[in-house]
This record gives C-alpha cells, structure tokens and sequence, in this order.
C-alpha cells in the first residue's frame, strides 16, 4: 500500500478533496464481497486461482492498476539458496534434485515457481516442491537444513542474509521479468459510478507512487518516504529499508496485463479455475489512464 500510505501523509488525497480510511481484512474471501458490494472502494489483490474464481462466480470487482511488480534486478519476491549450497548451486538447473519452499499452490508464488523451472529446463518432478505458507518458518527451514532454497520475500530476504541462513540466487527476473504481482482493485459502484471521485483518488494515489519512485529509483527524498513506511508497515527499521529490494510501483499505474493472463492460464491448466472469466470485463485501465491525462507521464 505504499502509494496510498504517501499520498495520504503528504496530504496528495486531502489536495483533491478524499477523506481515506484504511480497514485491514484478515483475508481475500471476506475483502472481496465486500469491495464488490461497495462497503470498501478501493484494495489490493494478488492473483491466485480463487481470486479469478471469485470474480468469473459473480462477484464484480475492477483490476484498475499496478500494486507490485519486479524492479529489474531487484526483485523483493525471489529465490535463496543456504549459504553451504554456494558452490553447489551455480545455476537454475542446479535446483535438480533440491527441497524448494514455496508458499502457496495455484498462486502468483506457485506461477514463479514454473517460470523458474521453465527456465532452468525443469519439471516439478525433477524437484521437491515443499508447501510452506508461512515466509518466516521458511528462515527456520534454512537453519535447521530440512529446505535447500525458497521462494522469500522482503525484508526476509535480507534478514535472512544478515543472519547467515542464506544467499539471495539470482534475480527472479531472470525468468519472470514481467510478473505482475499485485493488483490495485476498485469496486463497480466507485469506479463506473463515483467517476469524479474516483479519478481525484487515482491521481492522488499515482502522485503518492511517483514520490516512492522518486525515492526508491532516483534516491530523491529518501529518508522522509522511508519514514512513512515504517509508520505504515511492519519494517520498522529504516537502516533495513535502505538495504531492501523494494516492490516496483508503476509510476503511470500500468500493469503487465499479459502476465496476468499467462497466470490465469496456469491456474486453468492446473484445473484450478472454476467458471470463465472474461478479462475485457475484469480489467478497466480507463481510471489510471485519465488520471495520467491529468498528471502528465512520469518521466
């Protein structure tokens, strides 16, 4: 939620006349009937199976913008290795054989995970694919040896590192340069009815992404957005946040809708998908396309 957090706290939402809340859901099943009754305007979602099923069963939710993406060559979603593996594993092809954690099956996660081994020129047979949900419990699994590599996440990723239990492998976008990892979604009533409203609420939110790039990419203004997000998320930790690879944020809220799809098609694969999803529906980039309009295009 980092564009959301810095517009709100540099004031881009009140600029445009929006009083936002931010309410926590414990889970995907409780925030999508309510953002597709209108109880909530505006989350973020990941792809996974039963979200699209969710949507091609009835329940009318907008994939609007980009919410996380991989920032080439520093990407916070990607493998590690235990570090007594170094010499081992000098390529993909060396996970032949290997214990790999990965948390969760039909998901974003589980998609990387075949992009990788795609890449590498293997199956899943060739591998132990082990189900770990939990990212920390994956630490755990590196220092006591019952994993060989994981699929981790920020700011585990680095913890991780300082703390002797692993070494980042790679770069997952080696193989997935174009993942789109998270989405910004919009409920039917604000996007297609609320349109003056929604449209002041995209161009603060894609203000408030502009300054996380100015900061994360150009290195402008740093140390007062990396304060906003330790007030905002678990990392509390500014040294941390100076060491982290962060999510990419598109700063004109595009979205790699083509990956979406590929994701969409592994799930269907997996017989995963129930219903049929029509994406021309799904996916409205007007809000995000206007909002740029106003803004001008990030340069």
């Amino acid at each position: 939620g980092a564009g959301f957090y810095i517009a709100k706290e540099k004031g881009y939402f009140a600029d445009y006349n929006i009083d936002v809340k931010f309410t926590q859901f414990a889970n995907s099943d409780d925030m999508l009937p309510a953002l597709a009754a209108g109880e909530v305007d505006i989350a973020g979602g990941i792809s996974t199976a039963s979200f699209f099923n969710a949507i091609a069963q009835g329940i009318d939710v907008k994939i609007i913008a980009d919410k996380g993406h991989y920032f080439d060559g520093k990407s916070y979603f990607s493998f590690v290795i235990r570090n007594d593996l170094e010499d081992e594993i000098q390529s993909y092809k060396d996970f032949k054989g290997k214990r790999i954690a990965v948390s969760s099956r039909n998901a974003v996660d589980d998609y990387i995970f075949h992009r990788m081994l795609e890449y590498a020129g293997l199956t899943e047979e060739d591998v132990e694919f082990v189900l770990m949900s939990d990212f920390g419990n994956m630490l755990a699994a590196m220092g006591n040896g019952s994993i060989d590599a994981a699929l981790q996440i920020e700011p585990l990723i680095t913890q991780g590192e300082q703390q002797g239990l692993h070494k980042r492998f790679g770069d997952a976008t080696d193989f997935a340069p174009e993942a789109q990892i998270a989405m910004v979604l919009g409920s039917p009533s604000f996007v297609n009815k609320e349109t003056d409203v929604s449209l002041r609420f995209m161009a603060a939110y894609l203000k408030g992404v502009r300054d996380y790039n100015d900061a994360f990419v150009k290195g402008e203004n740093k140390d007062e957005i990396i304060t906003i997000m330790t007030k905002h998320t678990a990392l509390k930790d500014p040294a941390i946040w100076k060491k982290v690879s962060v999510t990419g944020l598109d700063p004109d809220g595009k979205m790699f809708i083509e990956d979406i799809k590929k994701q969409y098609d592994m799930y269907e694969e997996n017989d995963a998908i129930r219903g049929n999803l029509d994406f021309d529906k799904a996916i409205d980039t007007s809000l995000t396309e206007k909002a740029v309009e106003i803004l001008g295009e990030y340069k």
